[in-house]
């Protein structure tokens, strides 16, 4: 009977929410940058969080974390209310923020040290815990090493290693791979599926579309305060998007838009020198465009990124 009610307080720890948000609201003067969010994110998965500049991502990750105060809604951190008893529930949070904030006066090892003792873990424990971190964050042997000698890549997988530092099962990551190279990226993104395979739970804000399609299980859209769609990546594609795309640019582009395209394409949209042709069927627009002279195009299937712009739009957003 033990037994039995043990795997019954297992099961139900695993099927409760890690974070759970209900009408979540934030105002700053007379603009709502968060306008009635709800979400629940399950343990052991990435949820991604997606929108444009000012969409209202990062304040709801402050507000999650019980770092500002919302408006109205309720949030339940690790079985804990925030803000109230937001101090007892980032015990089980780590955080990997937009900006490294990184101690320049520190060497890496002192950076994790100190930052260990926020947690109130003793040195000890941190000291143990430094050879693992490190080679997660490929810095064995830079433990001496001052952060001014590390390049942007290696900060930032700094940064990732000290938010483990607590061993967190939830961790907040705000744009992790944003100034990054596509090798520190794609190293980034290895770490990060580490993570998930050792059940930890990721909550991911990003802008590269790819960053969300190759790691998140579930991925909401936010626009100017409100989640505009949610599913998994494949899901969103299905729902909000044509199978196929034709991206299509050169010489005579405007007449052959105005003609053929306008009139095969289910959909046509103008971006700068190129026109993105969407459509189920390609093969009557890729005829047309081979007997076309002076046009080059890429065929290629329709991605996260097609539905993101098709949601929110093409205008720059600052």
């Amino acid at each position: 009977m033990e037994a039995l009610n043990e795997h019954r307080a297992s099961a139900l720890a695993a099927a409760t929410p890690v974070l759970r948000v209900a009408g979540l609201r934030k105002r700053y003067a007379s603009s709502e940058v968060v306008a009635g969010v709800s979400f629940a994110i399950q343990r052991g998965e990435c949820f991604g969080l997606l929108g444009p500049n000012g969409a209202g991502k990062t304040t709801t990750l402050r507000l999650c974390l019980g770092l500002i105060a919302p408006e109205a809604g309720a949030i339940d951190l690790m079985g804990e209310p925030v803000p109230p008893r937001a101090r007892i529930a980032r015990r089980a949070v780590g955080v990997v923020p937009q900006m490294d904030n990184l101690d320049p006066d520190f060497t890496v090892a002192e950076n994790l040290l100190v930052y260990g003792r926020y947690f109130a873990i003793p040195d000890a424990v941190i000291r143990a815990r430094m050879p693992d971190l490190l080679e997660f964050a490929g810095l064995a042997g830079r433990a001496s090493s001052r952060i001014q000698t590390l390049s942007g890549g290696m900060r930032r997988r700094l940064t990732l290693a000290r938010s483990l530092v607590n061993d967190p099962e939830l961790i907040f990551m705000d744009e992790p791979t944003t100034g990054l190279d596509p090798q520190a990226r794609h190293v980034i993104w290895d770490r990060l599926k580490q993570l998930l395979a050792r059940g930890k739970t990721l909550v991911l804000t990003t802008h590269f579309m790819e960053e969300a399609e190759r790691l998140c299980h579930r991925i909401a859209i936010m626009d100017r305060g409100r989640f505009i769609a949610e599913g998994t990546p494949r899901e969103l594609i299905e729902r909000h998007i044509e199978p196929q795309v034709i991206e299509v640019h050169g010489d005579g582009l405007d007449a052959w838009a105005a003609g053929d395209g306008a009139r095969l394409a289910a959909r046509l949209e103008r971006s700068g020198d190129t026109v993105f042709c969407y459509d189920a069927d390609a093969t009557p627009l890729l005829g047309s465009l081979d007997r076309a002279s002076g046009l080059r195009y890429l065929h290629r299937p329709a991605n996260l990124e097609d539905v993101f712009l098709k949601l929110t739009g093409r205008e720059l957003r600052d």
